[in-house]
């Protein structure tokens, strides 16, 4: 039975409307159907279709506000299959300047889904752990110390989050954990808004020269980083 489920999964996805709306919302926002034709570059009626196959697959989730509806994945897992299945894809393209290039920027900074991934990914990680601030003695928990730092950077975390406030998710490029859960997607909220990061549709990041101060509260030395990537 696994095996027909699986095939059933890869159905879905196998339509290149479908993985192309996918991808879109990979970026952590909801989109109305309208704008996910578009990306598709279909009809709205051929969107709506293919919104409902993938909701009905667990892919998605619809909601309303006021009059408006929106979609979007249905939870961060969904994101992170979708997140290995586009990188696998990516990695088996024809070799070329332009692909090499954006798999670079993808490998240095990245959005995976609401949480930040890549090299910038991954030493923040590290760097939480070296401060203090992320205890790792029983899974992964935030500190007293890491509270204050993510207060004094200007981050709000809820008191009771619906889903973990830490969890290790698997770098696709770095071959190591990044951080994912509330905390992190908190983290890059904030960047963004306060301009020390931005990202793109394509969900390459990256770091202006205000994130310099906030990300070594952090332990992250983005110096160092930006020589051992011209390295």
């Amino acid at each position: 039975m696994e095996t027909v489920a699986l095939a059933e999964v890869a159905a879905v996805l196998a339509d290149p409307s479908r993985a192309t709306m996918c991808l879109a919302l990979l970026d952590g926002r909801a989109w109305t159907v309208g704008e996910l034709a578009g990306a598709a570059r279909i009809a709205v009626s051929t969107a709506s279709e293919h919104v409902t196959r993938l909701q009905d697959a667990g892919f998605v989730a619809r909601a309303k506000q006021g009059r408006h509806a929106y979609v979007r994945l249905a939870s961060p897992r969904v994101a992170e299959l979708i997140e290995h299945l586009a990188q696998h894809a990516e990695l088996k393209r024809p070799d070329g300047l332009r692909t090499s290039l954006r798999v670079q920027r993808l490998s240095f900074a990245r959005s995976c889904y609401d949480h930040l991934a890549g090299t910038l990914g991954v030493a923040l990680r590290d760097g939480m752990i070296g401060r203090g601030l992320i205890d790792v003695s029983d899974g992964l928990s935030l500190t007293d110390a890491g509270r204050a730092a993510f207060a004094g950077l200007g981050v709000e975390l809820p008191d009771r989050p619906r889903r973990p406030m830490l969890r290790d998710c698997l770098d696709w490029t770095e071959r190591r954990e990044h951080l994912a859960g509330v905390a992190p997607a908190a983290l890059l909220e904030r960047a963004v808004t306060a301009g020390w990061l931005t990202r793109d549709q394509q969900r390459a990041v990256r770091v202006l020269p205000g994130a310099e101060e906030p990300f070594a509260t952090l332990g992250v030395d983005l110096a160092t980083l930006r020589a051992m990537r011209a390295s």
